[in-house]
C-alpha cells in the first residue's frame, strides 16, 4: 500500500501548517472559501468577519453555492467548538499586515489553532493584487487542486481590455466608497487596496480624497463626495455598506447618482483568477459604456 504523503505550507505569517495526509475537509474565511471554490474545492464551512450579519454576506461569497455550505457565524459570533465539531482537518484564514487571523476573536482564532492546522493568507493593503492571488493558487494545488487552465489566462486579456477602455477614457473619474448612511460615507484611498491599485496600474483614473485621518477610508459627508464630481462610483455592496437604494431623496446623493454610472464593488474580492478578471471586465465595460456617449 503506498504511503500518504505528510502535507505542509508555509502560511503568510511565516508559520507552517502540517497534517499527516492533505487536508479534506476546509473551513474557511469566507473570501478566501469563494477562491478556493473557483479552483474546484468546495469548502466544509465558512466564517465571516464582525462586519458581516448572522448570515454569509452574498457581495463576498463569489460563486460559492451558499445553500449548500454550513456557516458558523461572523466575529465575535463564532462558537470554536461548533467549528470544531465540524470535524475541519484545516482552517483557512486572512489577514490584513498582521499576525491576527481577521474574522476571528483572537481567543477563538488561539483555541481553534491549537487544535486544527490554520493557513492565514495576507490579503491586506500592502499586498500585490496578483501575489494574494498567486498563494491562495498555490495553496489551492496543495491541497490537490488543478490548476485553473480555463481562467488562467483571464486576467491578463482582462487587464488588456481595461488598459485599453482606460486609454480612451483618460478623462473619466472613478471613485470607490462605502456608504456609512445618509449623513455620511467612506471614500477609499486607491492606494490602500490592492484592488483599486491594480486598476490605477491599468490607468483607470480613480479619485484620491483629501488627505486626512484614515488610512484606508476618508470618511466624510455626502456633499465632499459630490464636489469630486466622480463620472463612475464603485459603492460598497458588503452587508455592512448602507444600501445605496436607501439614499435615495438625499440631495448629494441624487445629484451623484444622476451623473453617474454606479458599479457594485467588494472591497474583500475573492483572490482567484476568475474572481479578478470579472472586477477588471467590470470596470472596462463601465469605462466603454461612458466612452461611447461622451
Amino acid at each position: 500500500m503506498a504511503q500518504r504523503t505528510r502535507w505542509e505550507f508555509l502560511d503568510d505569517r511565516g508559520r507552517p501548517a502540517s497534517a499527516p495526509h492533505t487536508p479534506a475537509r476546509l473551513i474557511a474565511y469566507i473570501q478566501a472559501g469563494a477562491a478556493l471554490f473557483d479552483h474546484g474545492l468546495v469548502p466544509a464551512g465558512l466564517f465571516g468577519s464582525a462586519h458581516d450579519g448572522a448570515g454569509p454576506d452574498p457581495a463576498k461569497a463569489g460563486e460559492l453555492p451558499l445553500d449548500d455550505v454550513p456557516y458558523f457565524g461572523s466575529g465575535p459570533g463564532v462558537d470554536a467548538d461548533a467549528v470544531l465539531a465540524a470535524g475541519p482537518d484545516l482552517v483557512v484564514a486572512v489577514a490584513y499586515g498582521s499576525d491576527r487571523i481577521y474574522g476571528l476573536e483572537p481567543d477563538t482564532a488561539k483555541y481553534i489553532e491549537e487544535r486544527v492546522p490554520v493557513v492565514v493568507i495576507d490579503v491586506g493593503g500592502d499586498r500585490l493584487f496578483e501575489g494574494i492571488r498567486d498563494r491562495l493558487a498555490e495553496l489551492a494545488r496543495s491541497l490537490g487542486a488543478d490548476p485553473e487552465p480555463s481562467s488562467a489566462a483571464a486576467p491578463a486579456a482582462a487587464r488588456a481590455r481595461l488598459r485599453e477602455a482606460a486609454r480612451a477614457a483618460a478623462g473619466v473619474r472613478v471613485l470607490a466608497l462605502s456608504p456609512a448612511g445618509p449623513g455620511s460615507v467612506h471614500l477609499a484611498r486607491p492606494g490602500a487596496w490592492p484592488d483599486l491599485r491594480a486598476l490605477s496600474e491599468c490607468g483607470v483614473r480613480l479619485v484620491e480624497p483629501e488627505p486626512g485621518p484614515g488610512a484606508n477610508w476618508s470618511t466624510t459627508d455626502w456633499a465632499v463626495a459630490r464636489r469630486l464630481e466622480p463620472h463612475i462610483v464603485l459603492a460598497d455592496v458588503r452587508s455592512n455598506a448602507h444600501p445605496v437604494d436607501r439614499l435615495r431623496g438625499l440631495p448629494d446623493w441624487d445629484a451623484i447618482e444622476a451623473g453617474t454610472r454606479l458599479l457594485p464593488w467588494n472591497p474583500e474580492t475573492p483572490p482567484s483568477a476568475r474572481a479578478h478578471a470579472r472586477l477588471f471586465d467590470a470596470v472596462a465595460a463601465e469605462l466603454e459604456a461612458v466612452s461611447a456617449f461622451s
